[in-house]
């Protein structure tokens, strides 16, 4: 049974930072693609960070210079490093994962980051 499993989230000042966590289960993880999505109520879901098995990494616009994305492939666990928080950051973070080519295939369950004064 694949599994995803967020930590880390919570409230935040604005400027503040967090460390998002995600790990997998019941996959071979150093072989697949993982990401972090994340989405707010009432907006689409969108892509924040990915990082490849060579560990390659991309970044939306929107967080470049301020999110971290990267992965411990001993533990199976991938992070999002997000500093110089912003109120438009607020929405629940999702982490996913997939293989070379393909969609998608297996998404966590999120964890809530809220940013706010």
């Amino acid at each position: 049974q694949v599994q995803l499993v967020e930590s880390g989230g919570g409230l935040v000042q604005p400027g503040g930072s967090l460390r998002l966590s995600c790990r997998a289960s019941g996959i071979l993880f150093s072989i697949y693609t993982m990401g972090w999505y994340r989405q707010a109520p009432g907006k689409q879901r969108e892509l924040v960070a990915g990082i490849t098995p060579a560990y390659s990494t991309n970044y939306a616009d929107s967080v470049k210079d301020r999110f971290t994305v990267s992965r411990d492939n001993a533990k199976n666990t991938i992070y999002l490093q997000m500093n110089s928080l912003k109120p438009e950051d607020a929405a629940g973070y999702y982490c996913a994962a997939k293989l070379a080519g393909s969609q998608w295939d297996y998404w966590g369950q999120g964890t809530q980051v809220t940013v706010s004064s």
